[in-house]
């Protein structure tokens, strides 16, 4: 076990010098591998085993820690022991089985549920190369269908190109961003039992319960960015919780609950409604946390901004943000920003107030140095998508597990 827990130490280590695969500032050397031979990477905030390589098999490697060589593995780096590595014997030739390094993604991943093969050729009586294992997402270079009309992906690893047959994975549909407001126990729901913005406790704890039973990783906003932007690997198995307006709900049900389970969430708050001291609680109102609730809950929610003064709407019922000019919205962006940077100094995500958005206010977002928004238009996040544009889901009170199953899997939304 010792052992064990100093080799993950150590591969957590070298995860931060991933740049080095892909910025190539040290020059990659072609090796063989002399015997089949896991591999780690780092996948979302953990250092995982990632799939195995067959013995004979050539990888550009760079010099990682003393006993392991790093190679490029999806958006990252993967680790491999050296002393499963040796020199490139004299009847392979490295040009044959290296994939051209500046072909480029096509903007779409895969998803693997079991360990998943990996052939030399996009046919199932080529060799292999090795396998990816379960719970993971990985760019995909391109695709094309066999004879059988059956589709195949083409990915690299190592500077490698290997295939993958769409029978062992699937396409990557997106990512999940779920939406929450207010949560209430049952009995004390008297006001908003009919309002579909407030979940009931019990619904939300059986919610993360089965997230936590499937497997789920909770990501950051930040992690998020990372996969829009195409710069992170992150596990099949993934779900971004969110929270909209700052209810002291939130900290009163919510965040016990997520942070028994190990999870995180991120909280986009109206920065001119936090209150200066808790209120006492009163189940028939709409109340804010207040600066004590959202440090106490920092632990489990990053803050995000929800505006400052522009959460409200005009005599029509419409967004008082679509009848403020750039200059306004812009103003109040930045103001939030610097509000909610007492809690958090990195403020680069917003939700738009009642999902209301234009031209102006994605054009003040990015100005104000965020670096994504978020609609209330229902859909998954795929990696290319418009960073000021993203969708999410809601999942309701009265929503089964049956639901909520096919809400977020890996199926393409209708």
């Amino acid at each position: 076990m010792s052992r064990l827990i100093t080799l993950l130490l150590l591969l957590v280590a070298l995860s931060a010098s991933a740049s080095i695969v892909s910025e190539q500032r040290i020059p990659a050397r072609y090796m063989q591998t002399t015997e089949d031979a896991n591999i780690w990477a780092q996948v979302g905030d953990r250092v995982v085993t990632v799939g195995n390589i067959r013995a004979g098999q050539i990888l550009a490697v760079v010099p990682g820690a003393e006993d392991y060589y790093a190679f490029r593995f999806g958006f990252g780096s993967g680790f491999i022991d050296r002393g499963h590595l040796g020199a490139v014997s004299g009847n392979e030739r490295v040009e044959d089985t290296l994939g051209d390094l500046n072909k480029p993604l096509s903007n779409q991943n895969l998803i693997t549920w079991q360990d998943t093969p990996l052939y030399t050729s996009p046919d199932i009586t080529s060799k292999q190369v090795g396998t990816l294992a379960e719970n993971l997402r990985y760019p995909i270079i391109d695709k094309l269908k066999d004879r059988l009309n059956q589709t195949w992906f083409q990915i690299r690893i190592g500077n490698r190109l290997a295939w993958i047959s769409s029978l062992d994975a699937q396409e990557d549909n997106g990512i999940p961003v779920l939406t929450y407001h207010h949560i209430l126990r049952d009995e004390e729901n008297t006001r908003f039992r009919h309002t579909s913005t407030t979940t009931s406790v019990r619904a939300f704890t059986n919610q993360m319960t089965w997230l936590r039973d499937q497997g789920y990783t909770t990501l950051s906003m930040y992690q998020l960015e990372g996969y829009v932007r195409n710069r992170m690997n992150l596990p099949a198995r993934s779900v971004v919780i969110t929270f909209d307006d700052g209810l002291k709900s939130v900290s009163r049900y919510a965040w016990p609950i997520l942070r028994e389970y190990g999870f995180k969430a991120t909280a986009f708050i109206i920065s001119s409604r936090i209150k200066r001291k808790p209120q006492p609680w009163d189940p028939k109102s709409l109340q804010f946390m207040s600066v004590s609730e959202l440090n106490q809950i920092r632990d489990v929610f990053d803050v995000q901004s929800h505006t400052h003064f522009l959460h409200r709407v005009d005599d029509a019922m419409h967004p008082i943000l679509l009848s403020r000019n750039y200059h306004n919205i812009l103003f109040d962006f930045k103001r939030s920003r610097r509000a909610l940077a007492q809690f958090n100094p990195h403020v680069l995500y917003l939700s738009y107030p009642f999902g209301g958005y234009d031209d102006k206010a994605v054009k003040a977002a990015n100005d104000a140095g965020f670096h994504l928004a978020v609609t209330t238009v229902r859909g998954k996040v795929k990696p290319g998508d418009n960073p000021f544009l993203l969708k999410r889901l809601y999942v309701l009170r009265t929503d089964s597990l049956e639901t909520m199953s096919r809400l977020i899997s890996n199926q393409p939304q209708g």
